[in-house]
Order: C-alpha cells, then structure tokens, then sequence
C-alpha cells in the first residue's frame, strides 16, 4: 500500500489544493482536500480491466467552474454541516429559532449556499503497516451558513489490502448545534459504458421514512412488496419510477455498530460494493437531475450517469423529536463511520 501527493490546482481566491492518491494492488482512490472529494476509484472488472467507477472530475477547475456549480451534483463530496434537507430552512435549538438558507425549492439542502463540500480542509497524510490514509480537517465558524457553534470537523479516509475504502468523522462543538456528515459519491460500476438502472441494489432495510415533495411527514413506513424493497438484489430500473429514486431508507442496524447496510452490484463488470456504516439510514439516489457536461469536447454524466449511497441521519431529523438525533452539545463527540468495501467476481 502506498499514498502520494500531488497539487491539484488553485482556487478563485489564490489557495492550492492538493490530491492525495491511495493504492494498494488491487484499487486506487484518488482524493482532494477541497470539499473532501473523492474524484476517481480506479478497480478491476472481471476481465482484470482497470477503470473509474466513480463520477468525478481529473482537473480541480472543472469542480469549480460555473457549468458544473450551475446544476450541483455534489460529485464526490463531504456533506455539511447537515446533509440532506431541513425543511423550510427552519432550525430550533434550545429554544432558539435559526433560519437556513432556502437553497433547494422551499427547503436548505446539504449546508446550504457554501456547505463543506467547497471549504479547503487541512490535510495531514496517514502511513501504517495496515493502512494508507489522509486526515482532512476543519474548522467551521459560528454562524457559518447561520449555524451555531464553533465546529471542528475531521473526515480520514483510509485504504487497506482487503480494498476497503473507510470514512470516520469526527466533530466537536463549543454551543450547541446541528450534525449530519455524509459523502457523495455517485457510483456507476459499469465505468460510463451503460448508466446504472441496471445496476443491482440490495439493502438492510424493511422500512423508509414516508416523504412529502422529499420532506419526512414523521411517519416509518414497510417497503416489503413495495417498489422500495430491496430485501434481495433488484435492479435500479425495474420499477420504471419516473425519477428513479431520491428516498431516505430505515437501515435494520439502528445500534450504531458498523454493520453491512447494502451491495451495489453490475453484472456485466462483476464489481460489487459493500456498504458498512454506524449510521441509521441510507439515502438512495439514482441521479436523475445529474447534469451532461462538456468535458474536454465530450460530454459526459447525465440522468442515472452514477447512485449515491448516503449513509447519514434522516431527513429534517432537526423537526422530527421520533427521528434518531442530530443535535451534539459541547463535550460531547460526533462519531459515526462507513466503509466502502471493493470486490470483483
């Protein structure tokens, strides 16, 4: 296993980022410090073909540029402070009422305007005999997008021989305050040959949280029988949704233990992906609204171009006092974990 640096390009206002490259024999995961992205996995088909299965960007001014910013997919990204949506921007903590930006129809989406997926975090690269790493840190100002609290936030990714990509995070805070951290990885298995409705998805979840225009009404309901039952491996495409999905599920593990919570599979490759994490639910999204962009003369993505599998906390958690609890208290530790697990059959 090995890890390499490399700068990755500057941003508007004259900073560098840089490009951390984890390896091993078997898988590369290229990751930049700003937004905590990952921007390729690079992993063997069946017939040992080498390829990105990820949606993402070899150049740090295409993250940045205004085509890609005007129709944000989130490609790669650490999500913060909240992932997912508050509804109405309305936030009470304490008694005290907080108004988020409106930043997706009448709701604040992932952080808001500037969320954590465009800060530049400080990087601190990460060698031992079982793993390769980097340790992405920082500091998120009280007020920052109207949040309360100075927060400190640590995301380490770490690669070891048994190709599994590890995500902990930590947060402190100093007042008490709101935390939902997720990534956004857009998965396509297939490497961009096909989009993913043929994809198939298993999952550790017999319920989901009922939703109104993409808002949690409080209600847990069954998917058995359902569209949303992937109680065995179904593809992305079978129910023909019109939108795919964009669903909040109620993973079975609900003790905070790392445990399996989903497989991402394609047939035609034979590359899988096991989802383990500590948290309590799963956000599923197959990409509708991903934007076709002209990259380098080509265009590239598009609708159902790659699925995220959001680990995270539910959906306006903040308004639902039934939903597991987003909020963190001076003293105390946010500290939740997933792995993304790599296989060729």
């Amino acid at each position: 296993m090995k890890i390499t640096s490399t700068t990755f390009g500057q941003l508007h206002d004259g900073s560098s980022a840089e490009l951390f490259t984890l390896s091993n024999d078997t898988v590369t995961i290229k990751i930049t410090n700003y937004g905590a992205i990952i921007t390729a996995i690079d992993m063997p088909n069946k017939n040992g073909s080498i390829e990105n299965v990820v949606c993402g960007f070899d150049k740090l001014e295409t993250y940045i540029s205004e085509e890609y910013l005007g129709s944000y997919p989130y490609f790669g990204a650490i999500i913060g402070r909240f992932g997912n949506r508050i509804a109405k921007g309305h936030l009470e903590i304490e008694g005290k009422t907080y108004e988020m930006a409106i930043n997706n129809g009448p709701n604040h989406l992932h952080g808001g305007l500037v969320g954590f997926d465009r800060k530049l975090f400080t990087a601190e690269i990460i060698e031992n005999e079982n793993e390769v790493g980097v340790k992405l840190s920082y500091l998120s100002p009280n007020g920052e997008e109207n949040y309360p609290g100075n927060l400190q936030v640590t995301c380490i990714y770490t690669l070891n021989e048994a190709c599994e990509l590890g995500i902990q995070y930590y947060a402190e805070t100093d007042k008490t305050t709101v935390v939902n951290l997720t990534n956004h990885t857009y998965f396509n298995l297939s490497a961009q040959k096909e989009n993913i409705l043929n994809h198939e998805l298993e999952l550790s979840a017999t319920k989901m949280t009922e939703m109104i225009e993409q808002i949690p009404t409080g209600k847990i309901k069954p998917v058995v029988g359902t569209a949303y039952d992937f109680s065995s491996p179904r593809k992305l495409g079978a129910a023909g949704l019109e939108m795919g999905y964009d669903d909040n599920f109620v993973l079975d593990n609900q003790d905070g233990e790392l445990e399996l919570a989903g497989c991402l599979s394609e047939a035609k490759s034979g590359r899988k992906v096991e989802v383990y994490t500590t948290q309590p639910g799963m956000q599923v999204y197959t990409g509708y609204w991903n934007p076709e962009l002209l990259i380098d003369g080509q265009k590239k993505f598009g609708s159902y171009s790659g699925i995220a599998l959001e680990t995270q906390h539910y959906p306006d958690s903040v308004n639902q006092p039934k939903f597991p609890t987003t909020l963190l208290k001076p003293g105390e530790k946010y500290d939740q974990k997933t792995v993304y697990k790599f296989i060729t059959e």
